[in-house]
């Protein structure tokens, strides 16, 4: 069965809250470079879908509604695909349409134009999904936790929703939802949308086959409109917060979030109120691509974060975060890609500062810093220092060649300089006015400029000059006044690494009841002239290679190939094939490559095994490192 997607004029679009004028007006002459939509012409504004999960084809087909938004003389609207095929066009009576798909581009897909009749402002577009659908996965039951059953997960983040859904795929232009989702009756569907029918519904045509329905009554940008369909189970974790998962992973992950309740409250009581109902987690299998997607009312995390011991929530954190800077108030182009991570990394740690105190958030900020000199260190060795810019012009670029620490950790960093200068409680009260103001809309970097200038630093170009604001934005590398973090628990820990370094053994460092953070931090300092031997000892006294947390593993790993330690092989390729996790996948696979011989005889022998079991976003990743 085929599937259409239908124009209407929504009802349900959220009246936008009032925001500074000025900076409105700069917005809003965003030219989005990743997208072909006119929306000056011809806008979406809500998309209605209507989909069946064929896990024999490997397709999603079905029906959807999506609402126009046109100018009185609109005669076509132009909407963003790829690798979609699209068996045909009608209006909301049935009545055909004439439409053109144009040529693909590999990064943008094809623009799909239908001619609209006078004053049209619905239409219907029958397609379905295709095996060139980057943005969704088909997981066999043997690459899921259980086992029995098979999965399906999206990934929209950037431009990749296109390939499941043609709509207007433009960060800028926001949109509301509802679906009704087949599958088949052993499976569950859910969505970043309010679940109508948390048991699903008998499809009295289809027997062994369930409807499941969705709604999202707020506007959000279209790389949020996220699906999952497998075995998936459900534990509340609080009044308004629970978690999914399969059904062997759910009790350890509702173990792992006990306090996201608590988290949700810390983060009210910064910015401001959490404006999307419920703040449930979805628990992956393991090939989904990122720590976590900050998809509405449902964030999507890999099973990597489950370390058995909660020292990983900053993840959560960083996610919850997003429901405030990144969703409340959204990037217009992907140019302006830090305005959703470096005001989230900013306000993560915020929220673990006000839930595990000022040690484990300096430590984090340690960490994150240390990862950003290392970036921009890569990024000027390699002759791109534009990259260390916090706004980049990616015309012409796919969006996730902006993906670094940079907008993470250099944002983060921008702002806690911000904060340090006028001061915390100065710098707070804006920050919740600003995601008051521009709740529900997107924002572009000068946008951004002009209301800091204008709500905060109140035209004073001395305070101005002090923050360095524009250097910060747009000069490569870091400015100067730039916060070096400093963790007194760090410093026992470097005190550690001295006396092992200075020929203590492993068995007499004084590592009790260490965090993960300093693990992490004791792993980072190992020095270059590391031996075999000294290996072996740490792997003795500490199990490294048999660590179940990927993050101290990860960096064990990243030592392992740097020193070649055979022990940790077996341990290197199981964690290589078990897991897709892109900020653990690719750094392990350059550091393969960039040892010839061994290295990159192992690198392309375990690609070649574990490719097909990654997500399309790790596998464009690497298909760069090892081909």
């Amino acid at each position: 069965m085929a599937f259409a997607v239908l124009f209407t004029v929504s009802a349900c679009s959220p009246k936008p809250d009032e925001g500074s004028a000025a900076p409105l007006a700069i917005a809003a002459k965003a030219v989005d470079h990743h997208s072909y939509a006119k929306p000056l012409e011809a806008r979406v504004r809500h998309v209605d879908l209507d989909l069946t999960a064929d896990f024999d084809r490997k397709i999603l087909s079905g029906t959807a509604a999506l609402s126009l938004e046109t100018e009185p003389d609109a005669r076509q609207v132009i909407l963003d695909t790829k690798a979609l095929n699209i068996l045909g066009v009608t209006d909301a009576a049935g009545a055909p349409l004439k439409y053109a798909l144009g040529k693909s581009d590999p990064i943008l897909g094809a623009p799909l134009t239908i001619e609209l009749p006078q004053g049209a402002q619905k239409v219907i577009v029958r397609y379905e999904t295709t095996n060139k659908t980057e943005a969704l996965q088909w997981l066999s039951p043997s690459q899921t936790a259980g086992k029995q059953h098979p999965f399906l997960f999206s990934q929209g983040q950037a431009i990749l929703t296109r390939s499941w859904l043609p709509t207007q795929d433009s960060p800028a232009i926001r949109q509301t939802y509802s679906a009704r989702i087949v599958t088949p009756r052993a499976l569950k569907a859910v969505m970043s949308a309010d679940m109508l029918t948390p048991d699903g519904e008998d499809v009295i045509d289809a027997p062994g086959k369930k409807a499941y329905r969705f709604k999202m009554d707020e506007a959000i940008p279209p790389y949020l409109i996220a699906i999952a369909v497998g075995e998936i189970d459900f534990r509340p974790l609080g009044k308004r917060t629970g978690v999914y998962a399969e059904k062997v992973t759910v009790e350890a992950a509702a173990d792992e979030f006990v306090d996201v309740e608590k988290m949700v409250g810390a983060a009210e009581k910064l910015y401001g109120p959490y404006r999307w109902g419920r703040y449930d987690i979805l628990v992956l299998p393991p090939s989904f691509p990122y720590g976590g997607m900050e998809n509405p009312r449902l964030t999507f995390a890999t099973p990597t974060i489950l370390a058995g011991d909660r020292s990983l929530v900053s993840l959560v954190a960083h996610e919850l975060a997003h429901s405030w800077s990144g969703n409340l108030v959204t990037n217009a182009t992907w140019n302006d890609f830090w305005l959703n991570e470096g005001f989230t990394v900013y306000f993560e740690n915020r929220i673990m500062e006000e839930l595990y105190g000022k040690d484990r958030a300096a430590m984090l900020r340690t960490l994150g810093y240390q990862d950003l000199q290392d970036t921009v260190k890569g990024y000027m060795d390699d002759k791109h220092p534009e990259l260390t810019a916090l706004y980049i012009d990616l015309k012409g670029k796919h969006p996730d060649d902006g993906f670094s620490e940079i907008p993470y950790e250099k944002g983060a960093s921008f702002l806690r300089v911000i904060e340090d200068t006028v001061g915390r409680r100065r710098f707070d009260a804006y920050l919740k006015g600003y995601f008051n103001r521009y709740a529900f809309k997107s924002m572009t970097t000068d946008a951004f400029i002009e209301d800091l200038s204008e709500n905060l630093l109140k035209g004073d170009k001395a305070l101005e000059d002090k923050i360095n604001v524009r250097a910060w934005i747009y000069d490569p590398g870091l400015p100067t006044n730039i916060i070096v973090p400093k963790s007194d628990a760090f410093d026992k820990v470097d005190a550690q690494v001295a006396a092992f370094i200075g020929g203590a053994a492993p068995a007499e460092l004084q590592t009790t009841d260490w965090t993960t953070q300093e693990w992490q931090r004791f792993l980072n300092q190992m020095p270059e002239t590391l031996t075999v031997d000294q290996m072996v000892s740490l792997d003795d006294r500490f199990k490294f290679s048999a660590s179940h947390n990927s993050e101290i593993l990860f960096l064990w790993l990243k030592l392992a190939i740097a020193h070649h330690y055979e022990p940790a092989m077996p341990a290197l390729e199981t964690f290589l094939t078990s897991q897709g996790r892109r900020k653990f996948i690719t750094p392990l696979y350059r550091d393969l490559m960039e040892r010839p011989g061994w290295g990159q005889a192992m690198a392309r022998r375990v690609y070649a095994e574990a490719r097909s079991g990654y997500h399309e976003v790790t596998r464009a990743s690497v298909d760069k490192v090892v081909n």
